[in-house]
């Protein structure tokens, strides 16, 4: 089972890693969130589960799991959901404002820099 999750916790970060190298904003957007998911996952295996016991403290109970990892996923959640709409919104306003999605601002094809070395030929 350990083996399992850790490939899964490796198939997301990879996947999240390649997304985030691509060209696009949204496949960036996808790449945060598959990375995202992966640490979720990892900080909450990191926190030895244990099945059918309480999270809280109770009288009369001595054998309790740990609190701590599931209060870091609850958080990394709230983070990662902000930090996913702020990403959102900032693509959708640089397409926009840049009318394409490209991250760093410009599609360079062929085309377009053929016309721009002409037109910089002609004006001068």
């Amino acid at each position: 089972m350990e083996i399992l999750v850790a490939l899964i916790i490796a198939s997301f970060t990879s996947g999240g890693v390649y997304l985030i190298l691509k060209a696009r904003t949204f496949p960036v957007a996808l790449g945060m969130m598959l990375l995202s998911y992966a640490v979720n996952l990892f900080l909450f295996s990191m926190g030895r589960l244990q099945i059918n016991r309480p999270a809280i403290l109770k009288e009369g109970i001595t054998d309790y799991s740990d609190p701590l990892p599931q209060a870091l996923v609850l958080t990394a959640i709230v983070i990662s959901f902000g930090m996913t709409a702020f990403l959102i919104v900032l693509s959708l306003r640089a397409r926009y404002e840049l009318g394409n999605d490209h991250v760093e601002g410009l599609e360079e094809d062929s085309q377009n820099k053929e016309s721009a070395i002409e037109e910089k030929k002609n004006e001068s």
